[in-house]
């Protein structure tokens, strides 16, 4: 993950973490206001156990446990006299302390136990939340591997249809295991990037999705882009005289993201320019073993006669081609409604 995410992240946890702090403070000057016995007795539990960090660097070692013992005889003390302060004015504890969202952390995202320290769960969701929206894609709780419903593909061959022996069941679910390796061998050398091909509605755009929820949960970022945003996106920065921030950070993530999926390759009005920001793309990522998911609507054939040699050599020998078969599902489902 991107050292920059975490910053951020951090940066906004930080800044949240002390509204709750500042909160607190007001709200319990207000009970101060109301109750001074209670403010009276806060200050000399906070003098008390002042006292007991002074004594810690004693040098004379039955002193300072005779001392640390009865400071600590006169805290418990002061701690009782304040329980019944808080029963008799109905206040509790947690009363007078911040409201942090995480009760384990109290939104630091860190947690420490023994000598281990890691992040809370709290900074992981926080991770992942913000990882979902730089990816571009919006229904990652929607269409993900459990939501997945191999039902809607035929369990009837047909060659002739379809070009390739097997059903679109039995293809499909080909694919999702496809799918489901390279997520899991999203950083090795050895697993080849995925070309998804096939007619709309059968399942390209959901099986990305799928695989774009599988690798963010696995702490690696993504982004999703269209064939033709991204063309506009790199010529932008290319051509721009004064390069915004924003405009630097997304050609950066372009080359440099875990995960970059390419959806509706095809479909992009290309010319010489384009053509070969879209092999810097492919051939720079390649050489960094930067993973990628193209998908078109394409078939092999058309898409040797719309892109050049250097590019369709780059396709063919890199990536796993999964053919999409069957009939078109929005249909299906609209059916079915």
């Amino acid at each position: 993950m991107d050292n920059q995410i975490y910053k951020e992240i951090l940066k906004k946890r930080d800044s949240k973490r002390q509204k709750k702090i500042d909160e607190a403070i007001i709200k319990k000057n207000k009970i101060y206001q109301d109750y001074p016995e209670l403010e009276n007795i806060d200050k000399q539990i906070n003098m008390v156990a002042l006292n007991i960090a002074r004594n810690i660097v004693s040098s004379d070692e039955i002193t300072r446990q005779i001392e640390k013992e009865n400071m600590k005889l006169k805290l418990d003390k002061l701690e009782n006299e304040k329980n019944k302060i808080l029963k008799k004015i109905n206040i509790t504890r947690q009363d007078l302390e911040p409201d942090f969202d995480c009760k384990i952390c109290n939104d630091t995202g860190i947690i420490t136990e023994g000598k281990i320290t890691s992040f809370c769960n709290c900074f992981k969701q926080d991770i992942l939340n913000y990882t979902y929206k730089q990816s571009n894609i919006l229904k990652l709780d929607e269409e993900n591997f459990k939501t997945f419903d191999s039902g809607y593909y035929s369990n009837k061959p047909n060659k002739e249809k379809y070009g390739i022996e097997k059903s679109p069941l039995e293809n499909i679910e080909i694919i999702k295991k496809i799918s489901l390796d390279f997520c899991k061998n999203i950083k090795s050398e050895n697993s080849k990037n995925l070309l998804f091909t096939g007619n709309t509605g059968l399942g390209k755009t959901f099986l990305s999705n799928c695989i774009a929820r599988e690798v963010i949960q696995k702490g690696f970022n993504v982004v999703y882009q269209t064939s033709p945003i991204l063309m506009d996106q790199i010529l932008e920065y290319k051509f721009s005289y004064d390069k915004t921030d924003e405009q630097k950070e997304k050609y950066n993530k372009i080359f440099n993201v875990d995960l970059l999926i390419i959806d509706d390759l095809g479909t992009e009005t290309m010319n010489n320019n384009k053509f070969t920001e879209l092999f810097n793309i492919i051939n720079t990522r390649l050489l960094n073993n930067k993973k990628m998911v193209i998908s078109t609507n394409l078939t092999l054939n058309d898409l040797y006669n719309r892109y050049d040699e250097r590019i369709l050599s780059r396709l063919i020998g890199n990536f796993t081609i999964c053919k999409f078969i069957g009939d078109d599902i929005r249909l299906k489902k609209k059916k079915i409604k």
